[in-house]
């Protein structure tokens, strides 16, 4: 597939679905039962033609996310880009696992047109990455990061998490400053979430492992942001960190309203004004796009919800909340209740005010969530 420079448009969201083994702290639409890949890839490609219309905008990205997507043999993937028909691509972005990372591998997605690689490293320690149940090693994650480089890969996004089991400040220090050193133009960091239903969870719960506390969190993010701008990223949203000129194009498109169409099992699409949501069962999906029909339900939107939407998107943004643009959308008045219920995190420096913008600041991402609470109507 062609790349271009050109604006933002639309994008594409790919789930595929299976992995190699489930990481225990996972709580996304997963499975290691690889038998229906094939027919569950058919039905990709039949729900896409079935919906491609819903946004009138070309697309400009395209994300192929999981579960593991590279896991999909090469000749299933290129079967899928190919149907996508060769739109001119800004980004065209693929998670991949470090075990599945090989040259050929590597020499076959560039081929197909795949310009970017977001790698779930998670940690460069190996006892950290055995306590959440990854498959690679610190040694294989590094060789993964090799070898995509040398393979001509330069857009590359290594997804690191604070707050393991096992991990102190020391190994955080560690696993960070080592994948600063491969210069990735991208790094998404996740603070651990333990998630009902999880292995995780159920370890955690049953006295096995031991949360992070707050003050080690605290301390861990501090590290984080201040190890990353030393070393030239922007933190651009919450949870992400680029070079100048390399952030997340089709993230981006979630975080500013722009139409996106998700295909698969548990995606979520936005056409502007609607939004759909898809289910998570593999086998009734291929059943109903194989009868050529939708697998979606429409999340009927209020007008309250539609505006908690967009104040919470924007505001994990490092430019948050356009007000001369919220004004357009919502009114005056909605603006000026937003400011009225944002006085006391301004006054406290937890948000940051400008004559066009509300944002927030560095310190506050960690309570990010209370914050919103407190802003959305």
């Amino acid at each position: 597939m062609r790349t271009s420079s050109r604006k933002l448009m639309a994008g594409l969201y790919i789930h595929i679905p299976y992995c190699h083994s489930k990481c225990s702290y996972c709580d996304f639409c997963s499975t290691p039962n690889i038998e229906t890949v094939e027919n569950y890839v058919t039905a990709l490609i039949g729900e896409y033609r079935l919906r491609k219309d819903e946004v009138n905008e070309p697309l400009s990205t395209v994300y192929i996310g999981g579960g593991t997507p590279s896991i999909l043999p090469v000749t299933t993937l290129s079967r899928l880009v190919e149907s996508l028909g060769h739109p001119v691509l800004e980004e065209f972005t693929i998670e991949a696992n470090p075990e599945d990372v090989t040259p050929e591998w590597v020499d076959a997605i560039t081929r197909m047109g795949i310009n970017r690689v977001s790698i779930g490293i998670q940690s460069l320690v190996d006892s950290e990455l055995k306590a959440i149940n990854r498959r690679h090693s610190a040694a294989r994650a590094e060789e993964a990061l090799m070898t995509l480089k040398s393979g001509g890969i330069t857009e590359i996004s290594g997804d690191l998490i604070y707050g393991l089991p096992g991990q102190s400040l020391e190994s955080w220090n560690y696993s960070l400053n080592k994948l600063i050193g491969y210069g990735l133009t991208h790094i998404s960091a996740y603070n651990l979430s333990y998630e009902p239903g999880t292995r995780l969870y159920a370890q955690l719960i049953s006295g096995k492992v031991n949360e992070a506390s707050d003050e080690t969190i605290e301390s861990m993010y501090a590290l984080l942001t201040d190890s990353l701008r030393k070393n030239g990223y922007e933190h651009y949203e919450i949870s992400n960190f680029a070079k100048p000129g390399h952030r997340a194009r089709h993230n981006s498109n979630y975080w500013n309203m722009t139409p996106y169409i998700g295909v698969g099992v548990s995606a979520h699409s936005f056409d502007g004004k609607i939004r759909r949501a898809n289910g998570n069962r593999i086998k009734d999906y291929i059943k109903s796009i194989n009868s050529t029909n939708t697998y979606y339900e429409v999340e009927e939107e209020s007008p309250e919800n539609i505006l908690n939407d967009y104040i919470i998107t924007a505001l994990r943004t490092r430019e948050g909340i356009n007000l001369n643009d919220m004004r357009l959308r919502f009114g005056s008045d909605t603006v000026e209740n937003l400011l009225s219920s944002a006085k006391r995190y301004i006054a406290g420096g937890r948000l940051i005010k400008t004559d066009e913008s509300l944002s927030l600041s560095e310190t506050a991402i960690l309570i990010s969530d209370s914050i919103f609470r407190d802003l959305i109507v």
